[in-house]
């Protein structure tokens, strides 16, 4: 499966031999701070959990994984959106409720970007898939999460307590029905 570009930008499904890319966006404390606090991830938590975490996940014909966002100006790599079932490490993965999320570098944002990657990954993926819904969950202090979530029209579901380890916060379930 492909995404089509957009006018702006350019997509491609990324794999193992993109952990430098992962690494230089998660090196910035503040594109992790909505995630981890602001701790910033190391090449060997790169390689060693999320490499194998986003391979569990990848599927290019089903279009599940983490699509790299790259300006089509510049060719340079701004961030990456990512597609997987709701639930994919729980015991009942529901394959008809995508999951869609987003992580960009701190440079692109403020410009549409995450909104015009998200939109157009979600509709490559939901015309290639037999989807009931499409998903997305951020804290609820990540406001501008929730704006792109909003933006591609998911409509807020509930609220509930995010646990990690590095203990508990408020988050919130958005989604939209396809």
């Amino acid at each position: 499966m492909n995404v089509p570009r957009t006018a702006r930008l350019h997509f491609k499904l990324m794999d193992e031999n993109d952990s430098a890319l992962l690494l230089e966006l998660d090196s910035d404390p503040q594109v992790m701070a909505h995630l981890t606090r602001g701790k910033v991830s190391t090449i060997d938590t790169i390689k060693e959990i999320f490499m194998p975490r986003m391979q569990a996940y990848r599927n290019p014909s089903l279009g599940w994984g983490l699509w790299q966002v790259n300006l089509t100006e510049s060719n340079s790599f701004i961030g990456w959106v990512l597609i997987r079932p709701m639930g994919f490490f729980t015991d009942q993965p529901d394959h008809t409720d995508i999951e869609i999320g987003w992580r960009f570098k701190r440079a692109s944002w403020g410009k549409g970007y995450a909104s015009e990657a998200a939109a157009a990954v979600a509709d490559a993926v939901i015309k290639h898939n037999a989807i009931h819904t499409l998903s997305a969950t951020a804290l609820e202090a990540n406001r501008a999460s929730i704006k792109v979530m909003e933006k591609l029209g998911m409509q807020f579901v509930e609220h509930y307590s995010h646990r990690d380890e590095f203990g508990e916060l408020p988050a919130v379930l958005y989604r939209k029905f396809v």
